[in-house]
């Protein structure tokens, strides 16, 4: 008994020497955190079903490429990025169940959307203070004001309202505008500003026309625009409706000039309405040959054009991604870095955010239809 009762204490000596040898190991400190390899979630907001589904899609498999890209280069200090993609249908009660769930449920640090101006204005309030929101397609001029967490890389139409009426006036010798949009935050924010500096070039507005933003009748307003006998209709509407006007204008004769803006060069519209849109204008966001990011969009989606904003949604996520690798995925790090960023070289073209949140410059192009193409439009 003696002898097992000797090799027992050596045992239990030779436990606690081995437990109280020095290690190489750093200890963790009180309230220090163990390093985590969890994904980093990035919600990724759009139409991603309805009428300007080209566009949602669009954004979402430009972000899923810059993904995977990030992914395949180690992540972000070996943290892979994860998305999380919710359908806003480009208005603000689905929106708003979406943006719910990625700052609530998700509790992602970042989404990049929305895409059209109500998901984006119908997100602000929810993710002010918790989630930092991108969008890459968002216009309305209201956004400028949405909250501190609030940006987009796509540029306001408080710019692009006033060159759609240089455009009028200027390029296209217009002299008396009527003005067709939709009941949508996106149509009603442009077409305001639109009215605005077209008056102050010494234009008139001879007719303003509201319609729903699903409208599939537009006789009775067209009706009203053809009797004011203006030199060129202003149109300001998602897919659908460009459609409907497009084929409405032709079956009521009325033959003036046509104006839209970017959300004509959604490639649905040309494949329905083809001939009805020949001759057609419309002003687009400048954005630089980018033939490499192109060609791979173009190898993942398997379609032959690069929808809006798919340039600007692959900007964010890389400039997220930049950003994550200084300071981590807490929010309001990444807000606060956001504000630095000038002079980024994207693909969109080069991005700068002012103070709030906003491009600090943008560009804009004027396209014409042409034999079933748009090219830009030389006087």
């Amino acid at each position: 008994m003696k002898k097992h009762f000797l090799l027992l204490t050596l045992a239990l000596v030779a436990i606690l020497l081995v437990s109280c040898a020095p290690t190489e190991m750093t200890p963790i400190e009180e309230g220090e955190k163990e390093e985590t390899k969890e994904p980093i979630k990035i919600g990724i907001l759009g139409p991603m079903t309805g009428d300007v589904a080209n566009y949602g899609q669009g954004i979402a498999a430009a972000s899923e490429l810059a993904a995977e890209e990030i992914n395949a280069q180690g992540g972000i200090n070996g943290r892979m990025l994860k998305l999380i993609i919710e359908d806003g249908l480009c208005n603000p009660k689905d929106t708003t169940n979406a943006v719910n769930k990625l700052v609530n449920i998700d509790e992602v640090p970042v989404i990049i959307g929305g895409m059209c101006s109500s998901e984006t204005l119908a997100a602000a309030p929810i993710a002010e203070g918790k989630t930092v929101v991108i969008s890459p397609g968002s216009s309305n001029p209201e956004i400028t004001f949405a909250g501190d967490y609030i940006f987009r890389d796509f540029p306001s139409d408080s710019i692009h309202g006033k060159a759609s009426a240089e455009f009028a006036y200027d390029v296209l010798g217009a002299k008396k505008v009527a003005v067709a949009y939709c009941l949508s935050d996106f149509c009603v924010g442009i077409q305001e500003v639109f009215k605005e500096s077209f008056a102050e070039m010494g234009g008139e507005i001879v007719a303003t026309e509201a319609f729903e933003q699903s409208s599939k009748d537009m006789r009775t307003e067209l009706t009203k625009i053809k009797n004011a006998e203006p030199d060129l209709i202003y149109f300001v509407g998602y897919t659908d409706s460009t459609i409907t006007f497009l084929q409405q204008t032709k079956e009521l004769g009325i033959d003036v000039p046509r104006l839209g803006v970017e959300t004509w060069s959604d490639p649905k519209i040309l494949e329905e309405v083809k001939e009805q849109a020949e001759g057609i204008f419309y002003s687009i966001p400048f954005v630089p040959a980018a033939e490499e990011f192109e060609a791979k969009m173009k190898e993942k989606t398997g379609k032959p054009d690069v929808t809006l904003g798919s340039h600007h949604a692959y900007d964010a996520i890389n400039i997220v991604a930049d950003i994550m690798k200084r300071v981590g995925a807490d929010a309001e790090d990444i807000k606060n870095e956001l504000y630095n960023v000038k002079d980024y070289p994207g693909v969109s073209g080069t991005i700068g955010f002012d103070e709030n949140g906003d491009l600090e410059s943008a560009e804009y192009t004027l396209k014409i239809i042409e034999n079933g193409e748009a090219i830009d439009y030389e006087e």
